[in-house]
């Protein structure tokens, strides 16, 4: 099954390789050995060692990706643990670890700390711009040649942005970067650590991190233990993004799901139906009431986002639940005691899954992919299985930037006209516009805002595993398919 993995994702592979091996695992007479193995007869004596320094260096590594993969914290992991021992652990779980995310310190580069410092390029010109420009008197010529003051910097890079040699740069640390809510941060021992007090799970730093040291654990032991107990019905909830990301239509991504050993497959658009009829009634009763604006609710991100950091904009956010959410709720209504797992682009649903009973686990597309590999499923060649329950095309677009937006635009009164506003990405100037929306009031730039942490929406999630424009054809050629919800309201009506 071939998978068109962005360039930015190369460390994927490894994930991904290691995720085909503990599902074999699972599936053979003995998981905890041939866990165990997994670093082994990925490294074996005399291969060669394609990314660090040693063999028993990138052991190391795999171990921890594989202990993450068994779903287990690295940081609450004692390193001389067998992994047999931590597969033994993994089979006797009851529920998933409540922090989504770990971060693999063997695979950590421990960055050299985030700075501004002036390279050999400075030619100590005559007009000093850097200088001139430095709010904060940092910057001083000395022997001809500008130098920084740590102690007195804030990295603000003005004195990079008007430098004409560029010879001042900024030294970034990836997933610090990445991060808009200063969640991650290297420790006393120089190695990333997550503050899970400040983190809105958007996966941004597990995308940003060349090495693969941010890692999500992994509930696929979870959900293979539901399959393999005969007395457990296990059904699966796929969000719209995933029908962008392989070579097959939604029908036989359907049966092939099917294949790996769920009873029945709904899709999550189903739910967004819902929630496009509901968030919309919502923002007519607020704009009746004389409230200037609403925000959508659907980003799993975004609500983190506000309940953690921008408190004063919970009055403005949409009560509406999310499409997993009540497409859960149909799911546990039609089968009370059924196991459900929802398909994910992102890291951010694990986060809202644990505070939802209705939804049991959460798999990525990585995870799903990996899945299909190990059992050999060639979804292109799969057989066709109509989903019980047709979605409108308002709701598969949801996974599109601006889709949630327009579907919502779509069921309004014509006398209530919605004026979107929509944030492409969470990030630190979309934070700060959110901020000053909140206090200010929106000042006649619209009354809708649609908020989605992953630029594009969720085909840009971290675990997705086809590259944006390819997914986004696909995905659009099966919307367009579809009719629209005001089409599906007139069917009900007859």
């Amino acid at each position: 099954m071939a998978m068109n993995i962005s360039p930015q994702r190369q460390t994927s592979h490894l994930k991904r390789e290691i995720l085909v091996r503990l599902i074999r695992a699972f599936l053979s007479d003995n998981f905890e050995e041939k866990t165990r193995l997994i670093p082994y007869d990925m490294r074996p004596k005399g291969h060669e060692v394609p990314y660090r320094c040693c063999i028993y260096k990138e052991r190391a590594i795999l171990r921890d990706r594989t202990v993450a993969g068994l779903g287990h914290s690295i940081e609450e992991t004692d390193d001389s643990e067998l992994l047999s021992n931590l597969a033994e652990k993994a089979l006797s779980r009851k529920e998933p670890e409540q922090n989504p995310l770990t971060v693999l310190t063997t695979a950590c580069k421990g960055c050299v700390p985030a700075r501004i410092y002036v390279t050999d390029l400075c030619q100590g010109c005559v007009a000093r711009p850097c200088v001139n420009t430095c709010k904060f008197g940092a910057i001083s010529v000395i022997n001809g040649k500008s130098v920084i003051d740590p102690a007195k910097c804030k990295n603000c890079g003005m004195c990079a942005q008007v430098c004409p040699y560029q010879a001042i740069q900024k030294i970034i640390v990836p997933c610090e970067n990445a991060c808009p809510v200063g969640a991650i941060t290297k420790g006393d021992d120089g190695y990333a650590q997550i503050d899970f007090e400040k983190c809105i799970s958007c996966g941004k730093c597990v995308a940003a991190c060349p090495f693969g040291a941010v890692h999500e654990k992994s509930q696929i032991i979870d959900v293979l233990k539901s399959i393999k107990d005969d007395k457990k019905q296990v059904i699966a909830m796929v969000a719209p993004a995933m029908f962008g990301q392989l070579p097959c239509t939604p029908a036989q991504l359907k049966q092939a799901i099917m294949k790996l050993g769920f009873d029945d497959v709904y899709e999550v658009a189903q739910g967004a139906d819902i929630t496009t009829k509901t968030e919309a009634a919502e923002f007519v009763e607020r704009l009746e009431k004389g409230e200037e604006f609403m925000t959508t609710s659907c980003c799993a991100g975004y609500n983190e986002l506000v309940d953690k950091h921008i408190p004063e904009m919970k009055p403005f956010r949409s009560d509406t639940k999310t499409p997993m959410y009540y497409t859960a709720e149909i799911v546990k209504k039609e089968h009370p005691d059924a196991v459900t797992v929802f398909f994910s682009p992102c890291v951010a649903k694990r986060r809202e899954a644990l505070k939802n009973p209705n939804v049991d686990y959460v798999l990525n597309y990585e995870e799903v992919g990996a899945w299909f590999i190990a059992l050999g499923i060639q979804v292109a060649e799969c057989d066709e299985s109509s989903f019980k329950t047709e979605s409108s095309a308002e709701a598969r677009n949801y996974a599109v930037i601006g889709g949630v937006a327009k579907a919502v635009q779509t069921v309004l009164p014509e006398e209530i006209p919605a004026h979107p506003v929509i944030i492409d990405g969470l990030n630190k100037q979309s934070i700060r516009d959110l901020k000053k929306y909140a206090k200010n009031g929106m000042c006649e730039l619209g009354n809708l805002i649609e908020v989605m942490s992953c630029q594009g929406g969720c085909l840009g999630g971290n675990a997705t595993v086809n590259a944006y424009k390819p997914a986004l054809k696909q995905l659009t050629n099966y919307v367009n398919s579809s009719d629209s919800i005001v089409k599906e309201a007139q069917k009900v009506e007859k």
